[in-house]
């Protein structure tokens, strides 16, 4: 008979826009084939290189609206006037193959799903759940990130800003917080995490 090795984990990804939150999403992805990325859903614009079904799935308003009305998202949230939300039927399939999943959420989505399963819904979820939430160094370091990225006017830079000042006051929601000063550093943190997290019991 073979045994089963670890339990599969429910891995919430947080961090304010520019935090490195995507980055350390790629290379966890690398290292650990078999994990499943969550794709979301969204009615924001597609940005330079992004494809549908691969980054995001892209909806309209409407079709957005009727999908969370039939409740198809685990959680779903309004973030910088565009809406996102988390197909909850994947993740679950993938729970029982007895395989990580992997969540890039914001700081509204994973607090829904910290409600969700404080009830006695989505069982499943609640033994996988691991959040973890990326910090940057500080706010001028992360102002610097995202005026490098050139994608967003001063505007848009500045109310992200002020946005991330709010998720960073609440990263003591998460179980976990990983300062992103150095990026390789911040990798080797979140991966000895995953491994340690495989290893936990939980009853």
């Amino acid at each position: 008979m073979t045994e089963k090795l670890h339990r599969p984990l429910c891995i919430v990804l947080s961090s304010p826009s520019g935090g490195g939150k995507t980055t350390l999403c790629s290379r966890l992805l690398v290292e650990f084939p078999a994990m499943v990325y969550s794709i979301s859903c969204t009615t924001r614009p597609p940005r330079p290189g992004e494809k549908d079904g691969e980054h995001y799935y892209f909806l309209t308003e409407p079709e957005f609206k009727r999908q969370a009305e039939a409740g198809v998202f685990l959680e779903y949230a309004q973030v910088h006037d565009h809406w996102y939300g988390t197909p909850q039927q994947r993740i679950e399939q993938a729970l029982r193959d007895e395989r990580d999943v992997l969540l890039d959420i914001d700081v509204q989505g994973a607090g829904r799903i910290r409600t969700l399963i404080s009830g006695s819904a989505a069982d499943i979820i609640k033994t996988a759940l691991v959040d973890v939430f990326i910090v940057p160094p500080s706010l001028p370091a992360l102002k610097q990130r995202l005026e490098g990225r050139g994608q967003d006017t001063d505007a848009t830079i500045q109310r992200r800003l002020a946005n991330a000042e709010q998720e960073i006051a609440g990263r003591n929601r998460y179980q976990y917080v990983i300062i992103n000063d150095c990026l390789d550093e911040a990798y080797d943190q979140l991966r000895n995490i995953v491994r340690t997290e495989h290893c936990r019991v939980v009853e």
